[in-house]
Parts: structure tokens; sequence; C-alpha cells
């Protein structure tokens, strides 16, 4: 499938990604080949290119220090796999990616099954670089690959009654031992957002991450990424994706309803019950930066929530 870079006014100018040496090789390659791609892809696929960031743009941007790739992809989260952050990347091995699907039901026109494979080929491949703000006050910068969840979506047929999309993840206990060391919590993980949450333009399935297939640890093969909530709403490794017309129920929500909202948007000025969120540390630094409202996305989604 096609690479496409769509540049947008919310875009991170690229000093400000956390670097990995894979991205950049994949950057020198695209230059080289950019005459020959550029004309597949317009055949392929019409694109419509909005400007670069004016001068003005760029000072609504917050500036972040590079994180090193040894540690955006070595500190995670992935509750079903534990709680070393450290330590993640290695036991997520053990889950089997291929052959992928995701369920699709709820209120829908035709409930389906969709093979990953097939539906990373059906869309034109986008890069959004995205911050990644945790509950637990840290953040990161990330070029994602992937596609808006509106275009899913808007084939998906949504029924008008669906207000809500409902995500949910694997139930693999044998693998991801969470699972089974803590049998009494709501598994299997799951997510939702409110359907016009969904089908916003920031919202974005990822497959992929600096320039490659997404790695386990990061939620492969498929997951959500919402940069204006906080992490926990970025669900990983979909398996079942549901319309309905209720207030989905979601695993932390359920578990701490009055620690956990549903909604979940960044805002420094509302502490979480064990973090304060007016501040944010950036991994392999020692300072610390002040967290921004909506996670520096206030320009594009705050007439949602007014």
């Amino acid at each position: 499938m096609a690479w496409i870079k769509t540049p947008k006014n919310w875009e991170l100018p690229n000093q400000e990604i956390t670097p990995e040496d894979i991205y950049l090789r994949r950057r020198e390659f695209l230059s080289t080949t950019l005459k020959f791609s550029a004309a597949a892809m317009t055949l392929m696929h019409p694109i419509s290119y909005s400007s670069p960031l004016c001068a003005e743009e760029k000072k609504e941007i917050p500036s972040f220090d590079p994180t090193p790739e040894s540690i955006a992809s070595k500190f995670n989260n992935f509750y079903e796999f534990g709680v070393e952050k450290d330590q993640l990347w290695k036991s997520a091995r053990k889950l089997e990616t291929k052959n992928w699907t995701i369920e699709v039901g709820g209120l829908v026109k035709k409930s389906k099954t969709l093979d990953v494979e097939t539906l990373i080929q059906r869309f034109p491949e986008e890069e959004r670089v995205y911050r990644l703000r945790c509950v637990e006050a840290w953040s990161v910068v990330i070029p994602w690959l992937g596609f808006p969840l509106r275009l899913l979506i808007d084939q998906l047929d949504p029924l008008p009654s669906a207000r809500y999309v409902k995500f949910t993840t694997f139930l693999l206990p044998n693998i991801a031992l969470a699972q089974k060391n803590r049998f009494w919590e709501p598994w299997p993980y799951t997510e939702g957002l409110t359907l016009e949450e969904a089908r916003h333009d920031l919202t974005f399935m990822a497959t992929g991450v600096y320039g490659h297939p997404i790695p386990n640890q990061h939620g492969a093969p498929i997951r959500l990424i919402v940069p204006w909530k906080y992490g926990f709403k970025s669900i990983k490794s979909i398996v079942r994706i549901d319309f309905t017309d209720k207030l989905p129920a979601t695993f932390y929500t359920s578990m701490s309803p009055l620690e956990y909202d549903f909604e979940a948007n960044v805002n420094p000025d509302i502490p979480y019950a064990r973090w304060h969120q007016a501040f944010e540390r950036i991994p392999g630094k020692e300072e610390t930066e002040k967290t921004l409202l909506y996670n520096g996305y206030a320009k594009q989604v705050a007439s949602m929530y007014s």
C-alpha cells in the first residue's frame, strides 16, 4: 500500500519526533523514490495535500525534546502482560498476530469479520506524529502509521441509533498472564468513544510505527490512537468493534469509576487519585513539562466538549 504523508495543522515539527534509526532510514529511502511513488499514489488514491504549517501555527504547537527509541520501544504499558514497563516488550512477544481478525457487531446494518491484513490494504496509509500522554503523568512523541478511524466507520454502516463505539482486545490468559493471575478483573480489556469522537479526524487506527509494522508491545497488529485523551483510552490489539446506543462499560471505569472517567480527556487541572496531572515527565529526562489541556490538541477538539 502506498505511504502518504498528509500535513495537518496539528502536526509536530519533525525535530520533535521520538527518533529511531529505522524511521530515519525510511525517510531517506522515500526521498529517493518520491517521484515514482507520488505518481503511483495519485493513480490509486486521489490525494488532497494541505499546505505546510505556517510560522503562526507552529507557535501554537508545544515543543518536546526527542525521546530515544531505545526508551520509547521499551517503556510501555500493556496491562495484559503485567506492570513492569521495561519488561513488557519481552512478554508481549508471545502474542501471535498473524491472521488477526476484528469482529464488528452491535448497531450496524450487517455484522462482519474483518481480516486485518486485508483491512490495512483497503485505505491509503498515513503518518500521524502524535503526543501520547499517560495518566501516570509521562509522555512521548511517536510517529504512527495507519488510517483515520472514520474511514473504517463509514464502511461499517452504523445505524442512525448508534451513539458510541466499543472496542475490545483479546482474551488469552495462557499468553497474557495478567489475565490469568488477576482473573477477578473484567477481562478482556475494553474501551469506548462517543461516535462523534470516533469520527474525529485525529482519531486514528495505527498499524505501524517509525516506518515499520507496529511491534507487539505497541499494540500489534492494530490499535486505537486518541491523542487528546489519556493513553488508557487508546486500546491495543483490537479484536472487536461494537456500535451501541448506550455508554459502554470500559475496563478501568468498571473497576474504579471515581478514578477513571469515561471521557478521560487530558486536563492539567483535574488530578487522578494516584497522579497529579499538571506536569508530565519525559522518559529518559530529569526535568518535567507542563501538561497542556487536551494534550495540546484543544484547537481541534475542544468544541466537542463545550
